[in-house]
């Protein structure tokens, strides 16, 4: 009699348990807790809309599980909000002073990078042919790069420099179609053909603007995926701003506000240049 009691017993928890499996509320609430776990999509739509607190934010856990995509997304992410923290000033030197939250930004930048180029070499070394890791191991050198000699106009970075450039070369020569590699070669040659000396471009492999306009202009006009194309047109703003070519700008500008309407430097970039040509007619 007690061994019926206990099947009994145990066919009514089994019976019990399908319920709350089946009852729609308790569905529901499983899958509002997948939807609200951070994903690499969610990251990368916040840096794009420029709230990059919040996209280095969201990437901290999935850089945590080895995401190295998510890893060089949180370094871009970094090196933006010690570039937006620092404002536009042309003193770099007075402008980091007066940045009471870079030093700290910049520590976590280091780190964050060290730590995720030596998992993409980690991945490099054990798989040559892995050209997601090598050309992530690239982007994310020059992330160092661009905020060094960039955004904090110091003369450093050169080995992630020559990294980087090789690695990228690398992906390129086995994939010329890698649309996120020749949009990072293309800021190779756009930044060293306009940022530096003729003497010191030659001593970096050369540099060549107008190859770097071109391949950044091709590229945004390519088939590829959501956020690749966005990461190419948005480069092709910053060029056009660069170059002053101010009405083609706009026009990107325009394109690029269509799908990230949140972000505040593309509104106040079109707000001004609606002023300029509103104070024009007058």
């Amino acid at each position: 009699m007690t061994s019926v009691v206990s099947v009994i017993v145990i066919v009514m928890v089994l019976a019990s348990a399908v319920a709350r499996t089946q009852d729609p509320g308790v569905v529901r609430l499983s899958e509002r807790t997948e939807r609200t776990l951070p994903t690499l999509e969610d990251a990368q739509r916040m840096f794009y809309s420029g709230r990059y607190e919040d996209a280095t934010a969201t990437t901290s856990s999935l850089c945590a599980a080895d995401d190295l995509e998510a890893c060089e997304l949180r370094t871009s992410s970094l090196h933006f909000q010690i570039r937006r923290a620092m404002g536009e000033s042309a003193d770099r030197n007075r402008a980091w002073t007066m940045c009471a939250a870079c030093p700290d930004l910049l520590s976590t930048f280091v780190a964050e990078t060290d730590r995720a180029r030596a998992l993409a070499r980690a991945r490099v070394q054990a798989n040559p042919k892995d050209e997601a890791a090598l050309f992530l191991l690239g982007k994310i050198d020059l992330n160092y790069v661009w905020l060094q000699l960039g955004t904090l106009r110091r003369k450093t970075g050169w080995d992630q420099y020559w990294e980087g450039r090789a690695s990228l070369d690398q992906v390129l020569e086995r994939n010329p179609s890698h649309l996120r590699a020749r949009v990072a070669r293309a800021w190779i040659d756009y930044i060293v053909g306009t940022e530096m000396p003729r003497g010191t471009r030659w001593v970096l492999g050369g540099g060549n603007k107008k190859k770097g306009l071109r391949v950044v202009r091709e590229a945004a006009s390519s088939d590829g995926e959501f956020f690749e194309r966005a990461e190419a047109t948005f480069a092709l703003w910053d060029m056009q701003v660069r170059e002053r070519e101010l009405v083609e700008a706009v026009v990107t500008a325009r394109q690029l506000a269509r799908d990230f309407p949140d972000n505040r430097e593309l509104t106040r970039f079109l707000h001004a240049q609606q002023e300029s040509k509103s104070g024009d007619g007058r």
